[in-house]
């Protein structure tokens, strides 16, 4: 019998992945289209001639900032200035590299908080907790719930360890990483990530524009393990059948993210069907 939440999950996946590239504006550096803004945060550019050239079909960066150092600088001023008038929120004083895709060329470097204003494409690391010695039911896997303090998606249900991939990290070192500041996964247990492949997400969001390639690991937990935080990012977590983690993402209760990746697991780990890419075709 088929699992009626599978559909409920996908049906809600689908609705959360709103992309219209038509009513957005591309945003282009060194001639490369690297973002994508809102008309409304277009507009907000035009405030800085001197360095943006904005029309209703592109917004350029201007070719007189003709290396990354040049545009790093001009744009870390423009991001305080929009932080200030609160066009910017959640500030991480972490920088991400402008580019093209994974491994090209960094154009500059933006504030992480500023990443979805201009619609870059960033990179984060998820990793699915899974549970040695699971019962006959399926596989058991730990899930976090995020801490309302966090600027995006506070409170929601989340993989055991993610978060995004600043510059100067790999996927691996930077999940390595957070598996001791979210899970207390020590470097010996964290060495023993797997790879998973990657997912990607274009969608639009309050903040702007989410761009992001998903870097799936998994890691096999002895079952008497259990997470402690120690950044104070994660409010808590859950041993999670198969069944409580359908659920929870039947109910929208888990990030976008962190949905794709546990179903991509539960796929992978024979538990549900494989889970549809939610990339929009107009992503290039």
């Amino acid at each position: 019998m088929t699992d009626l939440r599978i559909q409920r999950i996908r049906d809600g996946l689908a609705a959360r992945n709103a992309f219209h590239a038509d009513a957005l504006i591309p945003w282009i550096v060194a001639g490369q289209r690297v973002g994508w803004l809102s008309r409304e945060r277009a507009s907000l550019l035009a405030r800085w001639p001197q360095w943006f050239d904005v029309s209703a079909q592109r917004v350029d960066l201007r070719e007189a900032l003709g290396n990354e150092a040049a545009r790093t600088a001009a744009l870390a001023e423009v991001i305080a200035r929009l932080a200030e008038d609160g066009h910017v929120r959640g500030w991480r004083d972490e920088r991400f590299a402008v580019n093209t895709g994974w491994g090209t060329p960094t154009l500059a470097l933006i504030e992480r908080a500023a990443a979805r204003f201009f619609g870059i494409r960033t990179y984060a690391a998820h990793m699915n907790g899974l549970i040695a010695g699971a019962d006959d039911a399926g596989p058991a896997l730990w899930l976090a719930r995020r801490a309302e303090t966090k600027p995006i998606d506070p409170g929601m249900w989340d993989n055991l360890v993610a978060g995004g991939i600043g510059h100067g990290f790999g996927a691996r070192g930077a999940l390595e990483k957070e598996c001791w500041e979210e899970a207390g996964i020590g470097a010996d247990l964290a060495a023993q990530l797997v790879p998973c492949g990657t997912l990607d997400v274009l969608r639009e969001v309050p903040e702007g524009i989410q761009c992001e390639t998903l870097f799936a690991f998994d890691l096999t937990l002895p079952d008497s393990f259990v997470p402690a935080n120690q950044d104070g990012e994660v409010a808590g977590h859950l041993r999670a059948s198969r069944d409580a983690a359908l659920d929870i993402m039947a109910d929208f209760a888990m990030t976008v993210d962190a949905t794709l990746v546990t179903l991509d697991a539960l796929a992978r780990l024979g538990s549900s069907p494989t889970p549809q890419r939610f990339a929009p075709d107009n992503n290039t």
